[in-house]
């Protein structure tokens, strides 16, 4: 009798090892998926500021240029 409660409870343990095993893969795989999906978010988050940033360069650029020549118009 004690022998067969003992076969079970290990067969239980193996059992559940491999559940659990396979669910934590899962989640894992799940986990590494998300990740991707921050890293190209946030990829496509620089492109945009990047490009923000050099519009407002070149406007910067701009109105430094019509400031200068307004000035000089009036000396």
């Amino acid at each position: 009798m004690i022998g067969l409660v003992g076969l079970l409870f290990a067969g239980q343990v193996v059992f559940l090892q491999k559940t659990l095993m396979s669910k934590l893969e899962e989640i894992e795989d799940i986990t590494i998926k998300l990740i991707d999906r921050w890293n190209k978010s946030d990829e496509r988050y620089e492109r945009r500021h990047e490009k923000a940033i050099n519009e407002m360069n070149d406007i910067t650029d701009d109105l430094a240029f019509l400031k200068g020549r307004i000035n000089g118009r009036t000396n």
